[in-house]
């Protein structure tokens, strides 16, 4: 093992380094590795359902990288963001290819009118059921993946010992039956629990500032015995394991 020193200087670089443009992981690419190895596709699953001549909607886009990977007709496309910097982001990426771009951080009051979608998805961002049956045509389809309430809790106690999980109504069960009452029937549900695997705890260290709603205390200073706990593991190991938890939700109106 390096020494404390030298360690402390490691990983205030990283945490000082802790930023993000649009939701790009490469900084720590080769160095950590999630989603591997899920039981669907969530591109693929969404390209199933959509054709060319359907009005789509991406709530919370990101920097809508996803969305521009599916090739959608982009006069019929539309997009929505609420993160300040994403915002901008998609201003500059979206709306010069005739993307129909609206900020947007309030999934209870998404502004366009009643009926104007025959898609929406979501990945990973906020929704409210009932208002996505709002802005759905009649037969129309919301397919959504989820970060499941139990996700990373595993790591989050490593550096935050006893950490309640803070969203447990983030689970499959639970979710089905909100889209229900909203007026939704079910087309497909699935769950999963998965390894997030980290390599160095530089990496680590870098997640857990990028994630911050999840790692609300977490610093370097605050956490560094912790975290030299998780480094003799890494070097007995070859790697530091948590969990990631994940739902699929395709609802229709």
């Amino acid at each position: 093992m390096l020494n404390r020193k030298e360690l402390r200087k490691e990983w205030e670089q990283e945490e000082s380094m802790a930023q993000i443009h649009g939701w790009d992981f490469s900084h720590i690419h080769g160095r950590y590795e999630e989603e591997n190895d899920l039981p669907w596709d969530y591109k693929t699953i969404v390209k199933q359902y959509v054709t060319p001549d359907m009005r789509l909607l991406d709530y919370d886009t990101g920097g809508g990288e996803f969305l521009l990977s599916l090739g959608h007709p982009h006069d019929k496309t539309a997009a929505t963001e609420g993160y300040t910097p994403n915002i901008e982001l998609c201003k500059e990426r979206l709306k010069p290819l005739g993307i129909d771009f609206k900020p947007c951080n309030d999934p209870g009051k998404i502004p366009y009118d009643d009926g104007t979608f025959d898609i929406v998805i979501n990945r990973h961002g906020d929704f409210c059921a009932k208002e996505l049956h709002r802005l759905l045509k009649a037969g129309g389809l919301f397919i959504t993946e989820q970060v499941g309430g139990e996700n990373d809790i595993d790591l989050i106690r490593m550096v935050l010992p006893d950490t309640p999980i803070p969203h447990p109504e983030l689970n499959l069960k639970t979710q089905q039956q909100v889209f229900k009452d909203a007026g939704f029937q079910i087309v497909q549900a699935e769950e999963a629990f998965r390894p997030i695997i980290f390599y160095d705890i530089g990496a680590f260290v870098w997640f857990a500032r990028i994630i911050e709603w999840e790692f609300p205390a977490f610093s370097v200073e605050r956490c560094f015995n912790h975290l030299l706990n998780m480094q003799k593991q890494v070097e007995a190991q070859g790697k530091l394991e948590g969990t990631i938890h994940r739902y699929l939700i395709v609802a229709k109106k």
